[in-house]
């Protein structure tokens, strides 16, 4: 169980991280009144903060995910 809801995790990390990431990178470097390196303050903010979430939330998923083969294993060397 462990292994399933650190894949969701993992998936939902990187979803909310790329999602985020790639707006970012649109309003940053794409022309325009309300774009360019001007808004990297609006950026950072707005886009960070989820960017941000995302990474911890995907490698949360990470940690689950091997903690739960580790278990795991150490219950199939104890079984033998």
């Amino acid at each position: 169980m462990k292994d399933i809801f650190g894949g969701v995790l993992v998936a939902t990390g990187i979803l909310l991280a790329g999602g985020s990431g790639l707006c970012s990178m649109v309003v940053l470097f794409t022309p325009g009144e309300y774009s360019g390196l001007k808004m990297w303050q609006a950026v950072a903010v707005f886009g960070g903060v989820p960017f941000a979430i995302g990474l911890v939330i995907a490698f949360g998923g990470i940690a689950l995910v091997r903690s739960a083969r580790a278990a795991e294993s150490h219950d199939a060397e104890s079984a033998e």
